[in-house]
């Protein structure tokens, strides 16, 4: 619970969100790859931090196997977000991670557009399986 100026807010922590929720269906084409994407502008959890809403747009990019995500359990999912306190880059990593495990996809990407909060534009992205990095060397 966060206070701010002699305010209170109460948010739930990340255990509320409810990833069993999530179905799937079969995809039929397992031999076809196509990347579907599903995007909604109501994204929305909480600020640990400052306990005061984040809003933004969700877009979820993934190449199914052999399970597609089933949309109605989605939206509950994500609803489930709602009065969660977790940090922007943890939801992204969250909803990777929930995903992933949900429909098994050859690849999946996860992008939280959050709207300006105190002049900053953030924008989360993850992606699954981890792309590899060049190695770093050593810096100058």
């Amino acid at each position: 619970m966060v206070q701010a100026e002699g305010r209170t807010f109460a948010f739930e922590g990340p255990e509320k969100v409810t990833s069993e929720v999530l179905e799937t269906f079969p995809y039929e084409y397992p031999e076809r790859e196509i990347e579907v994407e599903v995007a909604t502008d109501e994204w929305s959890c909480v600020c640990p931090f400052s306990g005061l809403p984040d809003f933004g747009t969700l877009r979820v990019r993934y190449v199914p196997d052999r399970d597609c995500l089933e949309l109605k359990s989605l939206k509950y999912y994500l609803t489930s977000f709602r009065n969660v306190g977790i940090y922007q880059e943890h939801a992204a990593n969250r909803l990777l991670e929930d995903l992933v495990a949900a429909c098994r996809p050859r690849r999946m990407s996860v992008e939280l557009d959050y709207r300006l909060r105190g002049g900053l534009h953030t924008v989360v992205m993850v992606r699954w399986p981890k792309e590899s990095s060049p190695s770093s060397g050593s810096r100058n």
